[in-house]
C-alpha cells in the first residue's frame, strides 16, 4: 500500500478548516477499500507532526477543535497578521464584537438577552455573525414565544484558535483590581 501519511498530509491541507479523525478514516477507508485505526492515522499525524516541527518550517499541523489543520508557527503570527490586517475588508464592527461577546459568554443566549445586556437593538450584528458563520442556532427557548437561541460555532473556535469555549479568557481576568475612580483614601 502506498505511503498513507502523505494522504493524511494531503487531507489536512486541504482541508479549509480543521479535519476531524472520523473523516481522515472515512476517506481512507473509502479510497483505499481497507480499515484503517485511529492508532495507525496518529501514528502518521505524530509523524507529520515532527516533520514540520522542525525549523525550517513555517507551518505546523495543530489540533484544533478536535480536528487537525496546517497553520503557520507562532513566529510567523505578527506578519501573517500585517497580511490579514491589510486583506480584511469585512471586519467587525465594535457593535458585532460585544454582540459576539456575550454571545460566547452567556451562550446559549436570546436576542432579547443580548438586547438587555448592550442596551440596544442587535438584529444587524447577530445577522451579520449568522453570515459570517461565527454563531449558529442552537435551538429554542422554552419561555414564551419559543425565542430562538444563539451559539459560537465550530468556525469561531477555529478563527480564535480554541477548543472549547472553555478556553475564553475568564471575565476576572479583563478586570483590574487597581482601577479607582477618584482620589485614593488618606
Amino acid at each position: 500500500m502506498e505511503d498513507i501519511g502523505q494522504y493524511i498530509e494531503a487531507l489536512i491541507f486541504a482541508s479549509e478548516q480543521g479535519i476531524r479523525m472520523e473523516e481522515i478514516l472515512y476517506c481512507l477507508q473509502a479510497a483505499f477499500e481497507h480499515d484503517f485505526t485511529a492508532d495507525e492515522v496518529n501514528q502518521h499525524i505524530d509523524t507529520i507532526r515532527a516533520k514540520y516541527g522542525e525549523s525550517h518550517y513555517a507551518i505546523e499541523v495543530v489540533k484544533i477543535n478536535n480536528g487537525y489543520q496546517f497553520l503557520t508557527k507562532k513566529k510567523f503570527h505578527p506578519v501573517i497578521s500585517l497580511l490579514q490586517m491589510q486583506r480584511s475588508k469585512k471586519k467587525l464592527s465594535q457593535a458585532a464584537l460585544e454582540t459576539l461577546a456575550i454571545i460566547a459568554y452567556k451562550q446559549p443566549v436570546t436576542k432579547l438577552d443580548v438586547e438587555q445586556i448592550r442596551g440596544v437593538n442587535c438584529d444587524y450584528s447577530i445577522q451579520k455573525l449568522l453570515e459570517k458563520e461565527l454563531i449558529a442556532i442552537t435551538g429554542k427557548a422554552e419561555s414564551v414565544g419559543k425565542p430562538i437561541l444563539y451559539g459560537t460555532s465550530t468556525l469561531f473556535m477555529d478563527y480564535f484558535g480554541i477548543n472549547s469555549i472553555t478556553e475564553l479568557p475568564q471575565l476576572k481576568e479583563f478586570t483590574e483590581s487597581t482601577s479607582t475612580i477618584g482620589k485614593p483614601p488618606e
